[in-house]
């Protein structure tokens, strides 16, 4: 199968995906006790006010024809009016989502430079002192909660050594780079501010290092498993027996072949910190998506719910994308199908 036609394939799968998590939230949204229309126009609000709202929003018309209207809307990039900032939604979730976006990737980066490391360090010294660190240390990061490690985190590094800041994407006293990705950290590089880099990186460093301890948990805990079967292939045993250094044996041929589980196991964290974003956004005071959705959702925002639900199954749907793009990358043998 060629690349382009497995993309073709891929993409009717998409389309399948985002209609059924599409009807999945709009059920949902139908089936919370509780009135959109009362809730967007207050408890002060007059019968006529809500009946007017109903109509301009099509809320008093069929389901079926209120999904078509959704469904509609969103192709256009409409995903509605948020109740509670009265704002569109589109236009929040494109200032929210930065913030959040940069937040997990910061954490995926972190997980992936300690946890592969790890596993292979884990793996080559098995049943030694580094490999019980290891193990110990993934068992507490696949344990441990995200909020209790981040309230750790913010009293012992914040409160207690001052160190580091303990929320906030930048200090109040520095003005936020020009808006180019979104991305302070990019942002303020692109635009020479240092100052601005440093800072977004102090802010950054906490809520990172609280929302990627678990994923760097997993994927140590793979990535050893992973070097444990590889080691025993006979291309290995090949590789040392022609007499190649320890190193070259262990990164060039044994790590690349056992890297492929675990990419798998780094796209699916990549989707699972997006959600986990949302307790470590809320603890550590970052403006991103995860806590647009909370107050969302504890305000009754059906919009701004069903929009943040959207763009986490697109983020979902194209990450999954990008590892099986990656697969041949790791071994050409591997081919789409």
């Amino acid at each position: 199968m060629t690349l382009l036609s497995y993309l073709l394939r891929r993409l009717v799968g998409f389309v399948a995906v985002m209609m059924g998590i599409s009807i999945i939230t709009f059920g949902l949204s139908h089936l919370v006790p509780a009135d959109p229309a009362v809730v967007a126009m207050g408890d002060h609000a007059t019968d006529e006010q809500i009946d007017a709202f109903r109509e301009k929003y099509g809320l008093n018309k069929p389901i079926p024809e209120q999904y078509w209207i959704y469904v509609t809307n969103i192709l256009r990039g409409d995903l509605g009016i948020s109740l509670r900032t009265r704002r569109p939604v589109a236009d929040d979730l494109r200032d929210f989502f930065p913030a959040t976006f940069e937040l997990s990737l910061t954490a995926l980066i972190l997980s992936i430079f300690i946890g592969i490391p790890a596993g292979v360090l884990s793996a080559t010294a098995r049943n030694r002192l580094p490999d019980h660190v290891v193990r110990v240390l993934s068992l507490i990061g696949g344990s441990v909660p995200i909020f209790w490690l981040g309230l750790i985190l913010i009293g012992f590094f914040y409160g207690r050594l001052g160190w580091l800041p303990g929320g906030a994407r930048i200090d109040s006293f520095i003005p936020p780079p020009p808006e180019v990705t979104g991305l302070f950290t990019i942002d303020s590089l692109l635009a020479g501010d240092y100052k601005a880099f440093w800072s977004s990186i102090h802010h950054l460093f906490l809520p990172a290092l609280a929302l990627g301890y678990f994923s760097t948990a997993i994927i140590a805990r793979m990535m050893r498993s992973s070097m444990l079967e590889v080691l025993g292939q006979q291309y290995v045993l090949a590789a040392r027996a022609k007499g190649l250094r320890q190193g070259k044996v262990v990164w060039r041929h044994a790590a690349r072949n056992a890297l492929i589980p675990t990419v798998t196991t780094i796209g699916v964290t990549f989707g699972s910190l997006l959600s986990g974003a949302v307790l470590t956004e809320t603890i550590f005071s970052w403006p991103g998506l995860g806590r647009y959705a909370t107050h969302s959702a504890t305000s009754l925002d059906f919009p701004a719910v069903m929009g943040v639900t959207l763009l986490a199954a697109l983020v979902y749907t194209l990450t999954n994308l990008v590892v099986d793009l990656g697969y041949q990358w790791l071994d050409p043998r591997i081919r789409h199908g």
